[in-house]
């Protein structure tokens, strides 16, 4: 387990995602191949400059979004971003062992577990008994919203106020509040578009 201080400050790792992923969007993206001599340093240890709770969505690796190399992601992925106490769990590692000073919750557009949410609380839609444990973590996202808006709208508003729902949670927990007085540590959302490539970092 790493004890060192990050390489990076919050600040910076937030650079070097957006330029990542600029790279990404430009066709330049850096690692197309990887070398054993990087693989060989690797098992020396991890030392991420980012965590990154994302959606388990096949089109959304957080890895090649970000143009980001083996060791400098350490990535959660669980469908609709949602927390649990195994995600707790890892992000509590993440924070108190990697000592990663970013953490980037990120959502996506066109979500299916967003869409599943909006379906049982405005449609009455019905869905598998797991899945709907899994609904339950997004629909308190979903209270403030007008149902009645297009559908195309209410998806786009439904899948950032649930990356937003996902900081709030995190935000309340003891160990975030003990940590955000801490400046060198940051906590923020980002929503992912599948068509373009970009990823748009939330203001608070």
């Amino acid at each position: 387990m790493s004890t060192t201080s990050p390489a990076y400050s919050a600040q910076e790792a937030l650079e070097r995602l957006k330029e990542g992923n600029a790279r990404f969007i430009a066709g330049k993206a850096r690692f197309q191949t990887v070398q054993k001599d990087v693989l060989a340093e690797l098992t020396k240890g991890q030392q991420p400059y980012a965590t990154i709770l994302g959606c388990s969505d096949s089109r959304v690796p957080p890895e090649l979004v970000f143009d980001a190399g083996f060791g400098e992601l350490f990535v959660i992925r669980v469908a609709g971003n949602v927390l649990g106490p195994s995600i707790l769990g890892t992000l509590q590692y993440a924070a108190a062992h990697l000592k990663t000073p970013l953490f980037v919750v990120l959502g996506h557009d066109h979500c299916g577990a967003v869409q599943a949410a909006i379906g049982s609380k405005f449609h009455g839609a019905a869905h598998k008994s797991r899945i709907e444990v899994l609904l339950e973590n997004i629909l308190p996202a979903l209270e403030n919203l007008d149902g009645h808006q297009p559908p195309e709208s209410l998806l786009e508003s439904a899948v950032e106020a649930n990356v937003r729902h996902t900081i709030q949670q995190l935000l309340d927990t003891p160990e975030a509040r003990a940590k955000m007085t801490d400046s060198s540590m940051m906590l923020i959302g980002a929503i992912y578009d599948i068509e373009t490539g970009q990823v748009r970092f939330l203001e608070n």
